[in-house]
């Protein structure tokens, strides 16, 4: 379940820098900013502003002479409050609004990020916790830009001019508290940076965790077919048990950092009042002018108390950050050109493989594709057979520029596909997976993935050309039935059939078959077959196939074994050479079998 790729620093950084990669996103919304800052001070000056009317108010007003001024007192503090709330109220809905649409804007540009990857980066990562990031990071992230920042911000204006206002107040008193602060402060910092250490492991663990139950989840028949729900529910179980001492350290962290934080605090402010005692009853400071010093140091108290909180909410803010940029970090491994050479138009669909060899990353020791040589002409029509792992996929994968090849060059209408842009050249390339790909949405959208834009009758002559509309009208909601999640309301043939429409739709000079048949039933298949033919004329068409009757008709056979073109020819040519084509097909019409790669 590890995802090594973009969780490589963990523990490095212990600051709180990776927050400012969020800085470019709130300076969008600067009126948002200005607005949430002004009403944040005005609240901290209010509540600073209370002390001091505090000890008027006991110094002046509760005389004889100034009986009516209590009156008047009393009054300023409710307009203090009512200025007060009315500030709080504020600060708390710009500031919230700027976290919401901060942590919308980074989901987007996370998301628009990953799907921009090259699929060697999906190789080695696990979909799940990509997904983990896009959610419970980002939900840090808000709370963190959402409240933490401004709390932070607010109880340091807090403490700053409590402080102040303290040594105005007292200067006496004040030396002993501003001595004790670095015994505060230092604790607090080097207490913080070990929370965000162990926040940031938490958040790894349970990302893994979470992508172990999307995976399961997403194989839910699998896993109950096998009877395995009780493995998968103790493996998950254990995962989330990892999860939870991790978050328990750093749970333990906190609260031996908030213990400490409150304590030292508060013991101060003891200590501060009973020295401020001792002056009132010397004479040396008057009831009200300790009653507004007192006010004043339990502000700065109470606001350090809970910039230990702030602090250790920021610490995992920043870990959720810093796993984030870390993902926007990647790089796609294939990169448009920065002059890229433009397709002749209109196209013909000419592609020619020039010793080609390739080797996955994750296969470094063995090559996938070895010296190899061919050429397809435009509107051929060429099968690709060999036994399972012979390379036949790598081949499309390459022609799709997925990957680029280790020594060699690939041609498309002449061009390599290196100086090509690749969005350019996909263009070209209408794709059947042996796997079809159907998202959870209605059969309409399905097929229109092929050609965004595409109107509702072109969508539909698709569906008819795919011999799919036989199904479809048989639904109560027609073209606008929701298919479920990965189409699990559809049979195999039939979402191979919407795969085959959404081809159909591309209308791409290029059409790749990654046995396309391979789910149909008989009757089906002779459908299908009959709108392959229609689709393939005139078109470049590559055909991964194990059935005879797949290439057959094709115009040329090439065989592929252990990455390597080993026989090319038609069919008749082929079983003429008495080759390893020979051995397959003779196999398959005496045994029945489907599969070639069942005879290697």
């Amino acid at each position: 379940m590890a995802m090594e790729p973009i969780t490589g620093q963990d523990g490095r950084n212990r600051s709180l820098k990776p927050l400012s990669k969020l800085w470019p996103y709130v300076m969008r919304y600067r009126g948002m900013v200005i607005a949430a800052v002004f009403f944040l001070a005005l609240a901290a000056s209010t509540t600073l502003s209370l002390p001091l009317a505090v000890r008027r108010m006991i110094d002046h007003g509760f005389t004889a002479s100034d009986s009516r001024l209590i009156s008047d007192y009393f009054a300023m503090l409710v307009g203090l409050a009512g200025l007060l709330a009315f500030a709080s109220a504020c600060r708390y809905f710009f500031v919230t609004m700027l976290g919401e649409r901060v942590v919308a804007d980074i989901r987007r540009d996370v998301f628009a990020h990953v799907v921009t990857l090259s699929p060697s980066f999906f190789d080695r990562s696990h979909s799940g916790e990509i997904i983990s990031r896009l959610t419970a990071d980002t939900t840090q992230i808000k709370s963190a830009v959402g409240t933490s920042v401004s709390i932070a911000l607010r109880d340091t204006i807090l403490s700053v001019g409590a402080l102040f206002m303290m040594v105005y107040t007292s200067p006496k008193l004040s030396a002993l508290a501003i001595a004790a602060i670095p015994v505060i402060v230092v604790p607090l910092v080097v207490f913080g940076r070990h929370v965000r250490k162990r926040s940031r492991r938490a958040q790894d663990m349970l990302a893994k965790a979470t992508a172990y139950a999307s995976e399961q989840i997403s194989s839910v028949r699998t896993l109950q077919a096998f009877t395995n729900e009780h493995l998968v529910t103790n493996r998950f179980g254990e995962a989330i048990e990892t999860a939870f001492q991790t978050a328990r350290g750093s749970t333990v962290a906190r609260t031996v950092l908030t213990f400490f934080g409150v304590f030292t605090i508060f013991g101060s402010i003891v200590g501060l009042l009973w020295l401020g005692a001792q002056d009132v009853l010397t004479g040396a400071m008057t009831t009200g002018t300790l009653g507004q010093y007192l006010i004043y140091a339990i502000l700065a108290a109470s606001s350090l108390g809970a910039l230990s909180d702030v602090w250790a909410e920021l610490a995992q803010a920043s870990g959720a950050a810093e796993r984030l940029t870390e993902l926007l970090a990647e790089q796609p491994a294939i990169l448009p050109p920065a002059n890229p050479r433009a397709f002749p138009s209109p196209a013909k669909g000419a592609i020619e493989f020039c010793n080609v060899e390739f080797s996955y990353a994750a296969q470094s020791g063995r090559s996938a594709l070895h010296g190899l040589d061919f050429r397809v002409n435009p509107g051929e029509t060429v099968a690709i057979v060999g036994p399972s792992g012979a390379g036949k996929t790598t081949i499309f994968s390459l022609l799709l520029r997925f990957y680029d090849p280790a020594s060699g060059k690939i041609l498309v209408d002449g061009v390599d596909l290196r100086e090509a842009d690749p969005a350019a050249l996909r263009s070209r390339i209408a794709l059947v997976p042996q796997d079809s790909t159907v998202f959870a949405a209605s059969i309409a959208e399905n097929i229109g993935f092929g050609r965004p834009g595409a109107s509702r009758k072109e969508i539909e002559a698709a569906a008819r050309t795919a011999m799919a509309t036989d199904f479809i009208d048989r639904m109560p909601e027609g073209f606008d039935a929701i298919v479920g999640e990965r189409g699990m309301t559809l049979s195999g043939g039939q979402r191979q059939r919407i795969a085959i429409a959404r081809a159909v739709l591309r209308n791409a000079p290029i059409l790749l078959l990654d046995e396309a048949t391979s789910a149909l039933d008989a009757e089906s298949e002779t459908m299908v077959q009959k709108a392959l033919e229609t689709l393939m004329r005139d078109r470049t068409t590559l055909v991964i196939a194990h059935r005879l009757a797949t290439v057959l008709k094709a115009d040329r056979i090439l065989v592929i074994n252990d990455g390597r073109l080993i026989e090319e020819g038609t069919h008749a040519s082929l079983v003429a050479q008495g080759g390893i084509y020979a051995r397959l097909a003779k196999l398959q019409f005496e045994t029945g079998a489907t599969a070639f790669q069942a005879a290697e």
